[in-house]
C-alpha cells in the first residue's frame, strides 16, 4: 500500500488538489489513489469514504494555515494591518495557485460547502467550522478599529459575518472570471466596505 509513513499524507494532498481545480462531485475515489499513487485497498485501510478523507484534509490544511492568521492577526499589530496583511496572505496563494494551475481557484472552503451543503452532513459541517473560526479573526480586528474610532461597527460579529461573505465572494468572483485583479484590490475595497477614510488610514497603519 505504498510507504504507510507518508500514504496517508498523500491521499489528503490528493484529494485537496483535485476537487480544488475540479470539484468535490467529480472527483473519483480512484482518481484520488492514483494521484497519491496509492492502491486503493490503502485508501480503505484509512478512510471509510471520499466524504471522510475530504474532511480530514480540510481539518488537517486549517490547522497548518491556522497558526499563520495567528500571526496575521496578532494582537501586536493594529487592526486595520491585519486585515491588509490577511488580504496579501490571500492574494499570494491565490497567485501560487493560479502559476502551478492556470486559473485562479478562490476558496476551497467556499467551493467545497456550497456544493456539497445539502449531501454530506459531517463534511459541511467541518467546513462551516473553519469558516467560523476565520470569521472571529475578522471580528477581532472589526471589534479593535470600531473600539479605536478608524470605523463604526457597534456590533462587531455582524459586520465581520458581512466582511467575510463580501471577501469570499470576491474570491468566488475572481475564479469564475479566472482574474487576480480582483483579489489584488480586496484590500481596497474591504477598507471601502467598512467605510474606512483615507485620512483614517493613514494614522492607522
Amino acid at each position: 500500500m505504498g510507504r504507510v509513513s507518508d500514504a496517508k499524507e498523500r491521499l489528503m494532498e490528493a484529494v485537496k488538489e483535485l476537487i480544488w481545480t475540479g470539484s468535490y462531485g467529480s472527483t473519483t475515489i480512484d482518481q484520488i489513489c492514483e494521484k497519491a499513487k496509492v492502491k486503493k485497498g490503502s485508501f480503505y485501510y484509512f478512510f471509510d469514504s471520499k466524504a471522510e478523507l475530504a474532511e480530514t484534509a480540510l481539518n488537517e490544511d486549517w490547522q497548518h494555515h491556522r497558526t499563520e492568521l495567528d500571526s496575521i492577526f496578532s494582537a501586536t499589530l493594529p487592526p486595520l494591518e491585519r486585515l491588509r496583511k490577511y488580504c496579501d496572505f490571500g492574494y499570494k496563494m491565490q497567485a501560487e495557485m493560479k502559476a502551478k494551475h492556470g486559473h485562479v481557484l478562490g476558496c476551497p472552503l467556499f467551493c467545497v460547502g456550497s456544493e456539497v451543503s445539502t449531501q454530506e452532513d459531517g463534511l459541511q459541517k467541518k467546513v462551516q467550522e473553519i469558516l467560523e473560526y476565520k470569521r472571529k479573526y475578522l471580528e477581532s480586528a472589526i471589534r479593535e478599529a470600531h473600539s479605536a474610532g478608524l470605523i463604526h461597527a457597534p456590533d462587531p460579529a455582524a459586520k465581520s459575518r458581512a466582511l467575510l461573505a463580501y471577501y469570499q465572494g470576491i474570491l468566488t468572483q475572481a475564479r469564475i472570471q479566472n482574474d487576480l485583479g480582483l483579489i489584488r484590490e480586496a484590500h481596497r475595497a474591504i477598507l471601502d466596505f467598512l467605510g474606512v477614510k483615507d485620512a483614517e488610514l493613514a494614522t492607522a497603519i
